[in-house]
């Protein structure tokens, strides 16, 4: 049963085209991923279905009474409630009706049950209480915090003291505990760690209602949803199956689609051709043949399937990699603690050239702590590392600091390395889809994806043989999540990366270290490996970071 339908819904803002003919239809248990580059409309189309916005042209229609969801709805701003309170806002009818069951109980006791009216009341606010779930609500509202990562100590907090990624992941719990018909998901694992974005998608597996979430994560897509709606080119197209299913989908459909545009192209230069030369013999009949065949040509150019326009997407190649020594990394007995806790310990590890190495674990754990102590940013306090022989290292920095934020996009490439020309400057900087006057823009006035693209280039003009990445991934579209993942595929250096996007770690990663308390453990392959190791497929035999003689590569 329809729950949604658009029907050639158009959204334009002044002289601008979003979208439009967006036809769609969402139905009970639907759970549809929303994909497309950044700026293409996807939040505008939230905004159209939960009413914020009114369509330029089209109709919009609901089911009676629709329940919808969105993280909007329960933003948490300067609550003075502690983190459960705020959660437990969600389940005000449940706790209204337990302060209606305690009155009725005690009605009921002093009149010793003798009320027949009372009687049925307590049975009636007792159905409504269990059918809605108030036996298990106080039980839900834990798992949801400690799923998205909050500790028993986190939940005492109150709101206002909680920082920005804090309040959306209480925001997001809220939204899930309300169970809506409808929920609507904006990058829902922006601010979580691997652990949560699993419990996420389990929790989203078993929901029972529809879902349409906007998610750049494809690993996650992959996991929740079963159909797919792409925004590119101003139009909507959907599709059944997950990301990955989609876009082979998608493949399909487009060279399907260039090769009857092509094929309708050169029977259209055939007619052209026939029509020239009747216009040679300059006779009434040649006139009527002309006529006739331009006709043809109309029903043709007709029947064509559109091209969409060729997207930019950044062009990345790791070239003119110079090899360094088999010995990348050496480090030996790492520890990191702060006041009374601490991060890491005794870590030693060692890498060789070619080596693609993920380090995963929760947030907070130390990962970037320890790259930081890698780099030199942070100073080692105990232990010691060193690079190997001819290593150059490119570092790309999480919070990208590097970036001087006074400077144009251009300043900060050219003030990097002189030795390049401004139109050579400008020719790399399109490469990266900065064009024209947008190579004049402000580094400050940025959006994340920018200062990722920018960040990416002076890491390639570096050259490095050794890439150290601390959640490259994060503020790149999908698209521009494949280049990466092709151009480091491609990288003929070493590779050592904190990433919590899974879709990448997987077609990437060799070896996996993990987090194990403030140690580390390794394996060998990707991160499904490391997933069905940690379900008890003995996939491989990890081998606890003990500091001792090492086993190839880490010790």
């Amino acid at each position: 049963m329809s729950i949604l339908n658009f029907q050639n819904v158009a959204m334009h803002y002044a002289d601008r085209e979003v979208f439009s003919h967006v036809t769609f239809s969402v139905e009970k248990g639907d759970k549809i991923g929303l994909i497309g580059a950044n700026g293409c409309g996807k939040t505008t189309l939230f905004g159209l279905i939960t009413g914020f916005l009114e369509p330029t042209d089209g109709k919009i229609f609901m089911s009676s009474g629709l329940r919808i969801g969105h993280v909007e709805q329960h933003a948490c701003r300067d609550s003075a409630l502690t983190v459960y309170e705020e959660l437990l806002t969600v389940f005000r009818r449940l706790m209204e009706l337990e302060r209606d069951l305690e009155e009725i109980h005690r009605k009921v006791d002093l009149t010793n049950g003798k009320v027949p009216a009372y009687l049925e009341q307590q049975n009636a606010l007792n159905e409504a209480y269990v059918s809605s779930g108030g036996l298990t609500y106080v039980s839900r509202a834990h798992a949801a915090l400690a799923g998205l990562g909050f500790t028993k100590e986190e939940e005492n907090l109150p709101v206002s003291a909680l920082s920005g990624g804090q309040r959306t992941k209480l925001s997001l719990a809220k939204l899930l505990l309300s169970e809506p018909e409808l929920m609507l998901l904006d990058e829902p694992t922006n601010h979580l760690d691997i652990v949560s974005c699993e419990w996420l998608e389990d929790f989203l597996q078993k929901y029972s209602g529809a879902l349409i979430v906007i998610s750049h994560d494809r690993y996650f897509l992959d996991k929740v949803t079963s159909k797919t709606m792409e925004i590119t080119a101003r139009k909507l197209f959907t599709g059944k199956g997950c990301y990955s299913e989609y876009m082979k989908t998608k493949a399909l459909r487009m060279e399907t689609e260039r090769r009857e545009y092509e094929k309708g192209m050169l029977e259209i230069k055939r007619i052209e051709k026939m029509i020239e030369q009747q216009k040679q013999f300059n006779q009434e009949r040649n006139y009527i043949t002309i006529a006739s065949k331009e006709k043809q040509i109309e029903r043709i150019r007709a029947t064509l399937p559109e091209l969409p326009p060729k997207e930019h997407s950044f062009k990345l190649l790791f070239t003119d990699v110079q090899r360094s020594g088999d010995e990348v990394l050496y480090a030996e007995g790492l520890t990191k603690a702060y006041e009374d806790k601490t991060l890491f310990e005794n870590v030693s590890l060692q890498l060789f050239r070619g080596d693609r190495v993920f380090l995963l674990g929760p947030n907070g754990c130390g990962k970037s702590t320890l790259l930081s102590m890698l780099m030199g940013k942070i100073p080692v306090e105990s232990g010691y590392c060193h690079f190997g022989v001819n290593v150059r290292v490119g570092y790309f920095e999480q919070t990208q600091a590097s970036l001087m934020q006074d400077r144009s996009i251009l300043e900060e490439i050219y003030t990097t390395f002189p030795r390049y020309t401004v139109p050579e400057i400008r020719t790399m900087l399109g490469a990266f889809n900065f064009r024209g006057e947008e190579i004049e823009k402000n580094m400050r006035a940025l959006s994340g994806g920018e200062r990722a693209r920018v960040a990416l280039l002076k890491l390639i003009l570096q050259k490095p043989n050794f890439l150290i990445m601390d959640e490259p991934t994060n503020h790149l579209d999908a698209a521009s999540r494949e280049v990466l993942e092709g151009a480091l595929a491609e990288y003929e250096g070493t590779l050592l990366c904190v990433s919590h996007d899974r879709y990448f770690v997987n077609r990437l990663a060799q070896k996996i270290l993990y987090f194990s308390g403030t140690s580390f453990k390794a394996l060998d392959g990707n991160y499904d490996t490391y997933v069905s190791y940690l379900r008890g497929a003995a996939v491989q035999t990890s081998q606890e970071n003990t500091g001792k003689k090492p086993n190839a590569w880490l010790q």
